[in-house]
């Protein structure tokens, strides 16, 4: 009973808070170097973590608010803020993140949100068919928890849960990967010579983050295919995304020169 309190409810708050908090320190730095280094990569960094804790603290609501259909709408609206919002949004801001990058096309921007939005949309049609009903999975007094049920009066469909893992690779995880890229081309070519000879470090602690999600996301999604089909799997990618963000915060910390002095005037 415990256990299932805390994937679902405490893991999911405590890594919204952290977040929250992480969001915080990366605008406190922003304004601190912003003379210097390009406040746009800061401003959109922060925003990025102040979505994803917007996105984990409201979990809960998934399983608080009542029977079906309202785990469903709740893990819908989560999902679509996630893959048609929060993943295009990463993936702008990695090419604002070095100050001497020129302005990222508009087009790529819009390709960017309409890949995002279309695979949510996706998403969202195979869940609305998926899902037949809903199920108590934990009680605590007069709290009761309830959960989305796939299949719970039809036979299991492979190719549903297939398509519905592949939108979910596209977005958010292909946003990941290619933004993984980005930044480990960007960290290799970095130029030596450059003042602001922390810039590689900066990039690694922020590529080995992004690839800890990547990580948490698969290994969630192949529990999922060869396990039951149950939406508490995703706990996976919530303990990965609090040691990601961790490392991410740790990348944005690190002055971009090893003689910052001039970064605290």
């Amino acid at each position: 009973m415990f256990f299932i309190f805390l994937i679902n409810i405490f893991i999911p708050i405590i890594a919204g808070i952290l977040y929250f908090v992480m969001a915080f320190e990366i605008r406190k730095i922003g304004k601190v170097r912003k003379i210097i280094f390009d406040e746009i990569g800061y401003k959109k960094i922060s925003n990025v973590f102040l979505l994803f804790g917007i996105y984990f603290i409201t979990r809960p609501l998934q399983n608080l608010i009542g029977q079906h259909p309202w785990p469903m709408i709740v893990n819908n609206l989560r999902q679509f803020f996630l893959m048609g919002i929060i993943s295009p949004l990463i993936l702008v801001g990695i090419f604002y993140w070095d100050s001497n990058d020129e302005k990222l096309p508009r087009s790529t921007t819009i390709t960017a949100y309409l890949v995002g939005f279309f695979m949510a949309v996706i998403f969202i049609l195979v869940n609305s068919a998926a899902i037949s009903g809903s199920a108590e999975i934990a009680s605590f007094g007069n709290i009761k928890l309830y959960d989305a049920v796939w299949f719970s009066d039809v036979q299991k469909r492979t190719e549903l849960i297939l398509i519905h893992l592949i939108a979910q690779f596209i977005s958010p995880v292909g946003f990941l990967i290619l933004s993984t890229a980005i930044v480990r081309s960007r960290r290799h070519n970095y130029p030596a010579e450059s003042v602001y000879n922390l810039m590689p470090l900066k990039w690694k602690y922020l590529e080995v983050g992004l690839i800890v999600f990547i990580v948490s996301l698969i290994i969630a999604g192949f529990a999922a295919i060869f396990g039951r089909y149950y939406t508490y799997l995703w706990v996976i990618y919530f303990v990965g995304a609090i040691i990601s963000g961790m490392i991410e915060l740790k990348s944005v910390k690190i002055p971009p020169r090893s003689i910052p002095e001039d970064l605290r005037k």
